[in-house]
């Protein structure tokens, strides 16, 4: 048996753990640079606040009751998502993290000491009571089957955040998937949903009752996994250690259109820097170094220009000024004046798990001397919590700094924004 705990409402709850005075208020979330909507607490739903919806709009409309309006905390929701994942980690045997608000659990063995659905309940309750979030728990014998029991988890309040598909309950598990939407099932995707609801295949049951023959023909090999996993048959392995990175993105949005090299430069190397840590983080090498820029596609005023360039080390490298090194030589290549952009990025690719490769005589950038005894002590420094370390180039106070107009407290990095609690 598998499980998968959700987080409900994930980064609007978030919001709402060192703020009891919004417990039952409408909060919503917005996305990098005050721009639209992506997070919802179930009063918001309620108000009719809608996922995308721009925030310019919201703020012009008058709803029933107060809404309360956060910019993106990343901080402070990495930090409530590691604690949620502990605590799942110390009821569950073996867990997998799927995203920052989900976890997938392998239930093997778990029903020889207590009942499946007692034992999530004893999961949300662990975790509300150590994180004050609430989760929502759907298992069942493969992992898309856990994903419906979650979504139905859900969807009926008469499950109270946990459900259990199991294999000699078939008439419980038919009649969820003959209410779930078919563009609800996990795998399927909008483009998918469209065209099976031309061919009169719409609900979850009717789907797992196609022969995976016609599937595997019409469709593709990954939907035909999908048919067989709510037949109850396993495809997905539980991934216990997760898999390394392929590729590191690291971009933003601007709060103010770039227009100097300057100040694109300044965000490259920003960009550059972090993508370097995670790469670090994830203990590889690359030797692959790409950077983007574009304007916005929207506007009807200016001209629309968009480019990328790459760079490649003859050598890997996982130190963080080889990487702004190579991201500033990409940027050069592509840069034009006269644009008002918008975006921009760095992405890492080809990655290694040493840094050992055949010198090149030729090699105009040679190895770093103790490269890595001096990002050791970069990331010790800046992981501390007691100080922060960056390179010049990235500026001090940038204008075109993401918005965050309406941004919490990171109440759980930050020392200075630590809550404290009054008696009497």
């Amino acid at each position: 048996m598998f499980g998968l705990a959700d987080v409900n409402s994930f980064y609007a709850s978030c919001e709402k753990v060192f703020r009891p005075d919004l417990r039952d208020k409408p909060v919503i979330v917005l996305s990098n640079n005050d721009g639209c909507c992506i997070a919802r607490s179930q009063q918001a739903k309620r108000l009719g606040v809608k996922m995308g919806d721009p925030w310019f709009k919201i703020r012009e409309q008058h709803y029933a009751e107060k809404l309360y309006v956060f910019s993106s905390n990343y901080a402070l929701y990495a930090s409530l998502s590691t604690r949620v994942m502990a605590c799942l980690e110390e009821l569950a045997p073996c867990v997998e993290p799927y995203s920052i608000d989900e976890m997938f659990l392998d239930l093997h063995g778990v029903d020889t000491l207590v009942d499946f659905e007692t034992f999530g309940t004893r999961l949300c309750e662990h975790v509300y009571a150590c994180t004050r979030l609430s989760i929502g728990v759907g298992m069942g014998p493969t992992k898309t089957l856990a994903k419906s029991a979650q979504w139905a988890s859900k969807e009926w309040p008469a499950f109270r955040g946990v459900l259990a598909l199991t294999p000699d309950n078939k008439t419980r598990t038919s009649k969820l998937l003959s209410l779930q939407p078919v563009q609800e099932v996990w795998g399927v995707g909008n483009r998918t949903a469209r065209k099976l609801n031309a061919m009169k295949i719409t609900t979850a049951l009717q789907l797992a009752l196609v022969n995976t023959a016609f599937i595997r023909k019409n469709f593709n090999v990954v939907l035909e996994r999908t048919v067989r996993e709510l037949n109850g048959e396993s495809c997905i392995s539980f991934e216990d250690v997760p898999s390394a990175k392929q590729q590191i993105v690291c971009s933003r949005s601007f709060g103010e259109r770039i227009t100097t090299f300057e100040d694109m430069r300044q965000a490259i190397c920003q960009y550059a820097e972090r993508a370097a840590e995670k790469l670090r983080i994830e203990r590889q090498f690359c030797s692959h170094i790409s950077v983007f820029i574009k304007t916005s596609p929207f506007s009807r005023t200016e001209p629309y220009y968009a480019n990328v360039a790459s760079e490649k080390l003859l050598t890997p490298s996982q130190d963080t000024r080889d990487v702004i090194a190579a991201a500033l030589r990409a940027l050069e290549r592509i840069w034009r004046n006269d644009h008002r952009y918008a975006r921009a990025g760095v992405m890492l690719n080809d990655f290694s798990m040493s840094g050992i490769a055949q010198l090149n005589l030729f090699d105009e950038q040679p190895p770093q001397p103790r490269s890595q005894e001096l990002m050791k002590v970069l990331d010790g420094i800046n992981q501390s919590g007691l100080a922060h370390l960056w390179f010049a180039g990235r500026g001090v106070a940038p204008g075109w700094k993401m918005k965050r107009e309406m941004l919490s407290p990171a109440y759980t990095t930050r020392w200075k924004d630590l809550p404290l609690a009054r008696i009497g």
